[in-house]
């Protein structure tokens, strides 16, 4: 089966291990954190963790589970932004804003109708993204990544805001999140 490259640019963002003791997750390779690699059965040191394996839990866990490869089929740059910010954040917090950036962008609904902010992607975020790059075309793909890509580092700056301690990693989030990836 051919790899995908959303999950390898992904984990190339990743990179390799680490422990920092401002980090509540923990001992953490290739974005995988050892409680995940624990729940998938992995009992070794986490130093030892291989791409490969963390390649099986993000493509499981941040690209078909949360339906990233249907926002692919769309719009491939959404989709790696999506991806990259799942495995960060939460598939369902970048899922939420372009849900909230695609009801700002309808036009007070003539483009097509409001979608409920749920995190999940179904039909109607679907239909609304559609709709939305009927009408703003390539041009308008880079402008809603641009625009998760402002939620992102707002609710970084929201976390260094409000815990000492994630100003440790405040400075390397915006450098190496916030921004537009390409393949």
């Amino acid at each position: 089966m051919p790899r995908n490259p959303i999950i390898d640019a992904v984990l190339e963002n990743e990179g390799a291990y680490i422990n920092h003791p401002d980090d509540p997750g923990g001992a953490t390779h290739w974005g995988i954190t050892e409680k995940t690699a624990r729940d998938y059965g992995y009992t070794g040191d986490m130093k030892a963790f291989t791409r490969e394996q963390a390649y099986i839990i993000l493509e499981k866990n941040y690209w078909y589970q949360p339906g990233f490869d249907k926002i692919h089929a769309l719009s491939p740059a959404l989709a790696l932004e999506l991806c990259d910010t799942g495995t960060n954040m939460g598939p369902s917090v970048g899922i939420k804003w372009l849900q909230r950036w695609l009801n700002a962008y309808n036009q007070q609904g003539q483009v097509y109708p409001d979608i409920t902010v749920d995190g999940k992607i179904g039909p109607a975020t679907l239909n609304a993204l559609a709709g939305f790059l009927r009408l703003r075309g390539q041009e308008g793909d880079a402008v809603l990544v641009t625009s998760l890509n402002c939620s992102q580092g707002q609710r970084y700056l929201d976390l260094a805001e409000s815990k000492a301690s994630n100003e440790s990693f405040i400075y390397g989030w915006m450098r190496n999140r916030v921004r537009l990836i390409t393949l």
